[in-house]
């Protein structure tokens, strides 16, 4: 198990400076992704097996196609088809793919070698996990929730088509008054 703790550690850590390192947005989601799948590994290989297991469900899974509906959301319409079919090149999808593998590798190579110690198969109910989540860390809980509700907001405001017609109560009083001669010559 320690062979996977490096490995898995080694692959979050490359997929990470990926992540840091992309201009694109999608291009560092599935770098993101596969970090995150990297540390739930992490978990798994210290015998912290529920933790692995919401890493994947919560983060991987769920804050992931929300940082996807933001990123489709943002979306420029006609001009960023070409772009598009520039990502469905081999050359985008590749370095995640091969981290996956990897990672994928490491796991499974990991589950073979748990014959003595394996999953002791104890069942967590959704009370316990409530209790958990909404007792001792209600706190950071509510303000992952907040963070997350700000950046949605701030992704759709930034995302927003201004329309002619459209007035913007935030825009300074020149862009304005200067919105407001082109919109009447």
């Amino acid at each position: 198990m320690e062979i996977a703790f490096y490995l898995a550690g080694l692959i979050a850590i490359v997929a990470t400076i990926r992540v840091i390192s992309h201009t694109n947005p999608v291009h560092a989601l599935l770098y993101l992704i596969v970090s995150l799948l990297a540390i739930s590994a992490v978990f798994f290989s210290l015998g912290a097996y529920f933790a692995g297991a919401l890493e994947i469900i919560v983060y991987a899974g769920a804050i992931m196609v929300l940082f996807v509906f933001v990123v489709m959301m943002l979306n420029l319409g006609s001009a960023v088809q070409q772009q598009e079919r520039e990502w469905l090149k081999p050359s985008v999808w590749i370095g995640p793919g091969l981290l996956s593998l990897a990672l994928l590798v490491v796991l499974i190579i990991a589950i073979r070698s748990l014959d003595d110690q394996g999953i002791s198969g104890e069942m967590v109910d959704a009370k316990a996990v409530g209790i958990s989540l909404f007792g001792p860390y209600v706190l950071a809980v509510e303000l992952a929730s907040m963070l997350l509700l700000a950046g949605l907001v701030v992704a759709f405001h930034v995302g927003r088509e201004h329309k002619p017609g459209e007035v913007l109560s935030n825009a300074p009083a020149s862009e304005m008054a200067k919105r407001k001669s082109e919109e009447q010559a």
